[in-house]
Parts: structure tokens; C-alpha cells; sequence
């Protein structure tokens, strides 16, 4: 009775009921682990602001400050060591760890099989899956994760809608192949520096900028979809 329910309701929003041309990809995300470094510009602005308010706040007496100085003060000592913005993997540009650009976001590519690869070659692309039989595309795009990294309890998708979608069409030397729609979704990386990644021949972690490397002609495209 559920699915009676489902494939109407996708045949009335536009989808095909057709498995073979729905793909739900996803975008899995770390966030930034550091605050991003201020801009210059923005650094003397913040500063001049700061010495401007200096000159107009409200002076309190000697005394006040002098009580409110001797508050909390205790035997108590602690050494805070900030942590590295750059490190070893930073070093050595190593793409398969977690541990870079610490003030970026990271998205993870694999190296394997794709879905319209011409001639079946492997490619770099988002962990995928064909739509079946799941309930809706969400629970697809989280089948396609899990089978890349083994559990999502260190995970968050983000939304039930996508984030947003292409038609793909098929190439010269696929003529008889036929279009389909891939469908991406978000999801975050929560409290985890590394993940045994699977089904796959190779992966990465890697900023926007350097995603763009890996999909010059869709480019614009992931520009506009991945705001930051």
C-alpha cells in the first residue's frame, strides 16, 4: 500500500517512474574545524571600530571596576595552546585525510564506476546511487553513502529535499543511452576525523576550488549550487 502511494506521487511532481533515470548523489561535507583567517581589510576595519567606541563608552567609577577585577580569581591555572591552522597533511597534500585546510570546507569524491560513465570507464563523482525502491530520494542518497562509508551515525543530511538537480545527456559515442536526472544531496561530516571509505577504487577530500578541477565542464553549475 506504501508504494501504491509513492510512484503516483512522483509521476504527478515531473519524475520518471523509471529507476534508471533517477540518481541521488551527495555532497557529504566536512565543515570548518578553525575559524577562517580574518582579511586584512576587515581586520582594520574591526580595529577602527574598536577605538572609535573606546572614545565614546561609559566611564564606571574606580571603585566598581576594582570589586568587579577581584571576582572569580583563584588558584587555578589554564594553559591554552591554540592548534595548528596547517598541518602535516597540509604538508604534504595529502587529499585522502580530514586533517587540511582546516578552515575550508571539505566534500568527498570517489574513483570508481558512475552511472553514464562513457564506455564504462571509472570517474571521479559524489558517492551515487540508482533510485529503486526507496521510499523517496533522500533514503536513496542515504543508501549511496552508506555503502561508500559503512554507517551514517557520524553523519547529518541536511533537509529532505535536494539541493539541487541536472539532466544529464548522453554523449556522442552514448547514443544509445538515454538521459536521466541526478539529484544532490547534502550531508555533513558530525564529530569524526577519519572514515574507512569503501566500494571504491580511490578518494579525496577537497575544497570548492579544487572540486572545480575535477568538473571543469559542469563548473558553473557547482558554483552556483555550493554557495561557500
Amino acid at each position: 500500500m506504501k508504494m501504491s502511494l509513492v510512484r503516483p506521487l512522483l509521476t504527478r511532481r515531473g519524475f520518471s517512474t523509471s529507476s534508471e533515470n533517477l540518481v541521488a548523489s551527495v555532497l557529504f561535507e566536512r565543515l570548518p574545524v578553525v575559524i577562517p583567517k580574518i582579511d586584512p581589510v576587515v581586520y582594520a576595519f574591526q580595529e577602527f571600530s574598536f577605538r572609535w567606541q573606546q572614545q565614546y563608552q561609559r566611564r564606571y567609577p574606580d571603585e566598581f571596576i576594582d570589586k568587579s577585577e577581584t571576582r572569580g580569581k583563584g588558584d587555578y591555572h589554564i594553559d591554552y595552546v591554540p592548534a595548528a591552522r596547517f598541518t602535516e597533511a597540509d604538508k604534504n597534500n595529502d587529499k585522502r585525510s580530514l586533517q587540511r585546510a582546516l578552515d575550508r570546507r571539505l566534500y568527498l569524491l570517489v574513483y570508481g564506476n558512475a552511472h553514464g560513465a562513457p564506455s564504462g570507464k571509472p570517474l571521479w563523482h559524489f558517492p551515487e546511487k540508482v533510485y529503486e525502491s526507496e521510499d523517496t530520494m533522500r533514503k536513496c542518497a542515504e543508501s549511496a553513502l552508506e555503502s561508500i562509508i559503512g554507517d551514517l551515525s557520524n553523519t547529518y543530511f541536511v533537509g529532505n529535499a535536494p539541493m539541487g538537480h541536472m539532466v544529464v545527456q548522453p554523449t556522442e559515442d552514448q547514443s544509445g543511452s538515454a538521459s536521466y536526472k541526478r539529484f544532490f544531496f547534502k550531508s555533513q561530516v558530525i564529530a569524526k576525523n577519519k572514515f574507512n571509505i569503501a566500494k571504491c577504487e580511490d578518494f579525496v577530500w577537497v575544497t570548492k576550488d579544487e572540486l572545480m578541477e575535477y568538473f571543469p565542464e559542469q563548473a558553473d553549475f557547482f558554483n552556483k549550487m555550493i554557495i561557500s
